[in-house]
């Protein structure tokens, strides 16, 4: 009689340290310390006001000095059970940010603390956190899969007025970047200023042809209800009809600002990220892959805490399904480096003589590490090179 053996037992995973997990996420928490700035700058005013816009820029920034660069990559093949504490952070941001921007708009309204200027300063550093934290982490949440995520992603963008940022960001940058249909890489010698206005321009009508394509390509006309855009006007709607309510055409005006605010951030930082970083034409309307080399990498430790790794920029077009506590960072053999974090890159960005004094000759060196065989790059230069295979 043959004796068959019994199953080798399946191995028992380690217990799961919550205490660690907690310690780990902990810094990249320091996005909250937003929130009680803004109630001081709100119930007393004056240089109080100041608080929000120098945490989020000069604090982060002497930070970055003080415990300088994060070199090591995390396993990229951690559990997701083991994000827990980093994806709650992302997950709660939106309450939060509803109730500072309306809670915000319910006090200037409705008390005589501040004066007309306090009020558009502090809804000015309200639009500096919506826009370096709130847009950030829309962004996290629109490249996951789940429908909570994406419906967060959504509503985040709502509060600044810029939804059509998930479909350009999604269906346009990502396949598109580095090249003329991706009007977000930003071309090189071009001053931050004549950037935004195009993209305000151009992002919105790009963001519409590439929904239509894709609707086309199912069968459906534009006007049919699964077209986001219907979605993002309607959200839209009841976050200004909110303001409205709220603060009457003061609140209105105060959202606004802060939502411009918000989009002026967010613009720098797309600005900076892929600043005269083009990838190479193959002809016949065929480019090469994106690689790590073709967006700004930074290590730098505080700002990556406040930014959840966006300055990691290079593995997140490598691979963008990447949740941001395990994306890599790349040595300066495989991606261009930053000189500094984002806060001080975009503070440049805004001086154009300055940003091109410092950024032209990284771009000069790029161009010639990476590829010496392009002699001629008029054509990069004035985005002149063919749309790729299969655009709009």
């Amino acid at each position: 009689m043959t004796t068959i053996p019994d199953p080798a037992p399946k191995p028992v995973p380690a217990p799961v340290n919550e205490f660690a997990q907690f310690k780990s996420a902990r810094p990249y928490w320091l996005s909250l310390g937003l929130v009680p700035l803004i109630i001081l700058a709100a119930t007393q005013g004056g240089w109080w006001l100041l608080l929000p816009p120098i945490y989020g820029w000069t604090m982060v920034t002497v930070m970055d000095a003080i415990f300088g660069l994060n070199l090591k990559n995390p396993d990229p093949e951690t559990p997701e059970a083991d994000l827990y504490w980093y994806r709650l952070l992302t997950l709660i941001w939106f309450p939060i940010q509803f109730l500072t921007i309306y809670g915000a708009l319910w006090w200037v309204t409705n008390t005589a603390v501040l004066s007309g200027w306090e009020k558009v300063g502090l809804f000015f550093g309200i639009g500096v956190m919506s826009g370096v934290v709130g847009i950030v982490y829309s962004h996290e949440l629109m490249h996951q899969r789940t429908k909570l995520e994406r419906w967060l992603a959504d509503l985040l963008l709502a509060t600044v007025l810029y939804s059509h940022f998930r479909t350009e960001h999604l269906l346009v940058h990502h396949w598109y970047v580095g090249t003329r249909r991706d009007a977000v890489t930003a071309r090189y010698n071009e001053g931050f200023h004549r950037y935004f206005w195009r993209i305000l321009k151009e992002c919105p009508q790009s963001a519409w042809k590439a929904e239509k394509l894709m609707l086309a390509r199912a069968g459906r006309k534009v006007q049919h209800l699964s077209n986001p855009f219907w979605r993002y006007a309607g959200l839209q709607f009841l976050a200004l009809a909110l303001a409205v309510w709220i603060g009457g055409l003061a609140g209105l005006l105060l959202f606004l600002f802060q939502a411009g605010v918000a989009i002026w951030q967010l613009e720098l930082t797309n600005y900076v990220e892929h600043y005269g970083l083009t990838r190479q034409y193959l002809g016949e309307s065929r480019y090469e892959h994106v690689l790590p080399r073709h967006s700004w990498n930074a290590s730098h430790k505080a700002s990556n805490w406040l930014l959840i790794n966006l300055q990691r920029h290079s593995d997140h077009h490598y691979k963008p399904e990447r949740r941001f506590p395990l994306l890599q960072t790349y040595s300066e053999d495989e991606a261009p480096q930053l000189p500094f974090g984002y806060p001080v890159m975009t503070t440049l960005a805004m001086i154009p003589p300055l940003w091109r004094r410092r950024m032209n000759p990284r771009v000069r060196a790029w161009r010639r590490k990476y590829y010496p065989d392009i002699q001629d790059w008029s054509a990069y230069n004035k985005a002149e090179n063919p749309d790729p295979v299969g655009s709009v």
